[in-house]
């Protein structure tokens, strides 16, 4: 049981990264002509593109790609619980999924954080994962920096805002016991 719980949560949490990229991309307006985009765009493309016809967007939010990663997080929820108790408690798993599909943006950011930490130590610039990298967190990074002082050519703003993503995952396993 445990190997088959494995799976479903390791399939499930692959394709919702894949699905929030997407929403994120669209948010901060990335370059869609760059491979990584264009990979995150085909993957999520079978299943946004008909739910785009029924669901209007509002303004810059994508609600269909929204609607998308929050009915893959409540599928998995509700699959998990199938598997591990052998029945559904509906109303219970609809508002953890919101607060589930929350807690992997944060994740998610945190770790494109790292990822972009790791490739600026490494890489010369020129990568298109890298430049994604940046399209993503900048938005998160730049208003940081204009707080922080200049320190010699050091930025620190990415280490501020990983202390801040820990915090709230501390400050959501405080709240949510179990999450």
């Amino acid at each position: 049981m445990q190997a088959l719980m494995f799976l479903i949560d390791t399939a499930f949490s692959l394709y919702l990264m894949v699905v929030i990229l997407r929403l994120w991309l669209q948010l901060v307006r990335a370059d869609f002509y760059n491979p990584f985009s264009q990979f995150v765009v085909k993957a999520t493309n079978p299943l946004v593109l008909p739910l785009r016809r029924i669901i209007p967007s509002l303004g810059r939010l994508d609600t269909a790609t929204l609607l998308l990663a929050y009915a893959v997080m409540l599928t998995k929820l509700l699959l998990l619980q199938v598997i591990s108790a052998g029945q559904i408690i509906l109303v219970p798993s609809l508002i953890f999924a919101a607060i589930f599909l929350v807690k992997e943006v944060l994740t998610l950011l945190f770790w494109i954080l790292v990822i972009r930490a790791l490739l600026s130590w490494f890489s010369q610039g020129r990568s298109p994962v890298e430049y994604v990298m940046y399209q993503l967190t900048e938005p998160v990074l730049a208003p940081v920096r204009r707080i922080l002082p200049p320190l010699g050519g050091l930025d620190l703003s990415v280490l501020v805002v990983l202390i801040g993503l820990q915090f709230l995952n501390i400050l959501f396993s405080n709240w949510f016991p179990g999450i």
